[in-house]
């Protein structure tokens, strides 16, 4: 995406359902120009057109997860990069389903000793590279968009363990705290994750905020640390604040 693509979804995820013409004027270019940009936008399933302006697409399906992978791939590089570079030598995690955290786990390769369980063959795949971390991945029904492993038997199996830290990902955050994801069955699988680990790390890039979602996940309360790449935004500040977890903004110098 490019810069003028993000100020236009933040626009529309902070104000709400937004006209042409007021999008033209806040963004200081031609209602052509606009156009050009929804047409775009919206073939990427970032927004969704109705007559004579633009909002937020469906609650109930994500965007796919070739398109999720590359949008604000270098955020998601950078909060990956500052999450694990918390996470000591000899530790044990859960990682669960998600583009950032999958960025974490590129970040883990040099580590050593670790020892991680995942529902997600992405991040086994990934840390399989590494010699010095031992790699558990969780039974259960493979999705094939995202090759992310979901059901009871994930249920289960998550449930055998208790670990020093749970990496979870999200796919929106309200102004309240709340989690929302899209998948039930994946959500029952992340809040076991929760409930397993001795403190929960949140990773998310800054679009998650105001982005809708049908199923709650849970509360920020819930999280311990929350690796992000802006300031939590006004309208979210208080219920942060509130739930006292600990933010950390990965900023550009965090980029190699």
């Amino acid at each position: 995406m490019t810069p003028r693509h993000r100020r236009l979804l933040d626009h529309i995820r902070q104000h709400g359902d937004t006209s042409v013409e007021d999008l033209a004027r806040v963004l200081g270019v031609t209602t052509q120009t606009i156009r050009r940009d929804i047409r775009e936008l919206e073939d990427a399933r970032l927004l969704a057109r109705y007559h004579g302006g633009v909002s937020i697409p469906s609650t109930v399906e994500n965007i796919d997860y070739d398109q999720r992978r590359v949008m604000d791939s270098d955020a998601k590089r950078r909060i990956g990069q500052l999450a694990a570079a918390q996470v000591e030598n000899g530790r044990s995690l859960i990682i669960n389903i998600g583009t950032t955290t999958e960025e974490v786990s590129k970040a883990l390769l040099h580590h050593r000793g670790i020892r991680v369980v995942t529902n997600n063959l992405n991040v086994a795949s990934i840390l399989s590279g590494c010699d010095d971390a031992e790699v558990i991945v969780a039974g259960g029904l493979v999705r094939k968009r995202d090759r992310g492993i979901v059901g009871e038997a994930t249920i289960d199996f998550m449930r055998q363990f208790k670990v020093d830290i749970g990496i979870i990902g999200v796919s929106g955050i309200e102004a309240d705290g709340t989690l929302l994801d899209y998948d039930y069955r994946e959500v029952r699988v992340t809040q076991a994750i929760m409930e397993q680990s001795r403190q929960v790390w949140l990773v998310a890039d800054h679009t998650k905020f105001g982005r809708h979602a049908l199923v709650r996940l849970g509360s920020i309360a819930q999280v311990d640390k929350f690796f992000t790449d802006l300031p939590v935004p006004a309208e979210a500040a208080e219920a942060f604040e509130k739930a006292g977890v600990e933010v950390i903004v990965a900023g550009a110098e965090q980029e190699k």
